[in-house]
């Protein structure tokens, strides 16, 4: 037998050899293949904007944790515009071509919505620890952005784009996805998140206002506390609104009774410091409701201004206050609006406002409170439902104790064939 021959370079392979290997998957015919890589060059960019997005987050939580400054606040929002507007553009897509692959990019359009609605009761109950809750969910958007990358990628060698386009569907359009996609979005996801945010409210009411303000199915509630010393002197903490039905002020007015002294809340201004007169009535009439001025009249008691002056609050939050009449007395106009933007509050300002508005008011209530108990068996403190917690506070390191509770439901919600009772009691009353 004859010896074999090698091969002679240059000669042509047998017949039937390939010359290149072969493709990761022939593109549709029906589909155009600039769509395809337009479609992958997208999903591409949003990957990369959102990876991008949770690094500048994280490295902006962690500047402001550890030096107290937001140096890349201007950038992390345009970022996260970017990524939102995309976000917004896949979602939809994905309803409407299987093309786009749901695994990888269901988590970057729902990653936002999904921290933010869960991170809503840590925000209610650890309020004071916003920037380590935001730190934890830039440093996961970071983790899953990584993970993401990874898997399109099949390794760590970076490319361009970074989601081929034989790594999508091979459809270019389902009904039975743009079906199913609808009757998810609608019957389910929407209903879901409506029930959970309409529950976090429910949380959020009770927890700040301590149990006085409370959110009912059938409308807003608030609880009128009862006290009582050993000495026998009573005070009644009656939480209040600006606006609310006519019959829950009508109700209040007639329950005080005849040998009480009622400590009005209204600051005061001797020196006329606010150019724009405190009202609420455009509120009042958008949402079908009365003012507490007009229909809340106690009749037969002691009635005694006890609030402070609006002399006695920084320069900072008397301009606040007249910036804010401004809008409720001409709502959203082009010049409203426009002094809106402009405002620029100084360092520390939420604290300076909160103080003048809540914690010296509060103060001064107290001790006009130790002044009159002397003389009067039945104190009432009709003051607005932010400032409970704080009375209640003071009164009870005064000795006074829990004695009765009573519900009103201040303000209804409408329903078509529905009907809310005015008043529902909730235990005795003092």
């Amino acid at each position: 037998m004859p010896d074999a021959q090698p091969p002679v370079i240059g000669t042509p392979p047998p017949s039937g050899a390939d010359d290149h290997p072969a493709p990761l998957g022939p593109e549709p015919a029906h589909q155009p293949g600039i769509v395809r890589q337009l479609l992958a060059t997208l999903l591409s960019l949003c990957l990369a904007l959102f990876l991008a997005d949770a690094v500048v987050s994280l490295a902006d939580d962690s500047l402001s944790l550890l030096f107290g400054v937001h140096l890349l606040a201007a950038v992390r929002g345009v970022v996260a515009l970017l990524v939102l507007l995309l976000s917004v553009v896949i979602y939809g897509l994905m309803g409407l071509t299987p093309m786009i692959p749901k695994r990888l990019c269901l988590p970057i359009a729902l990653f936002s919505p999904i921290g933010s609605v869960l991170a809503i009761p840590l925000a209610i109950f650890f309020y004071g620890r916003l920037g380590q809750i935001g730190w934890v969910l830039s440093l996961c958007q970071v983790v899953l952005g990584l993970s993401l990358l990874g898997w399109v990628l099949g390794g760590t060698k970076l490319r361009w784009p970074l989601v081929r386009a034989s790594q999508l569907g091979s459809r270019g359009f389902s009904w039975l996805n743009l079906t199913g996609f609808l009757l998810v979005n609608v019957f389910v996801l929407l209903p879901a998140v409506a029930v959970y945010l309409v529950g976090c409210g429910a949380v959020a009411v009770d927890h700040f206002s301590e149990g006085f303000l409370a959110l009912r199915p059938g409308g807003l509630t608030v609880q009128v506390r009862s006290y009582v010393r050993n000495d026998g002197k009573r005070v009644q903490l009656v939480p209040m609104a600006h606006v609310g039905e006519a019959d829950f002020y009508q109700k209040l007015s007639r329950s005080f009774p005849t040998n009480s002294v009622v400590l009005m809340e209204g600051v005061t201004d001797e020196n006329n410091l606010l150019t724009n007169k405190v009202t609420y009535k455009r509120m009042a009439t958008s949402l079908g409701l009365a003012e507490q001025h007009e229909e809340f009249n106690p009749v037969q008691v002691e009635m005694v201004m006890a609030d402070l002056d609006i002399k006695e609050f920084t320069s900072e939050t008397i301009g606040f206050l007249n910036l804010t009449m401004l809008f409720h007395a001409k709502g959203l106009t082009a010049e409203t609006g426009l002094k809106m933007l402009r405002f620029s509050p100084p360092p520390h300002f939420e604290v300076r406002l909160w103080d003048d508005l809540l914690h010296k008011r509060n103060r001064h209530l107290l001790e006009e409170l130790r002044v009159r108990l002397p003389a009067a068996e039945q104190v009432i403190v009709p003051w607005g439902v932010a400032h409970m917690p704080g009375i209640a506070e003071g009164i009870q390191a005064a000795g006074f104790r829990l004695d009765g509770t009573r519900e009103y439901t201040v303000i209804r919600f409408r329903f078509p064939g529905s009907k809310s009772k005015g008043e529902r009691k909730a235990g005795g009353t003092g």
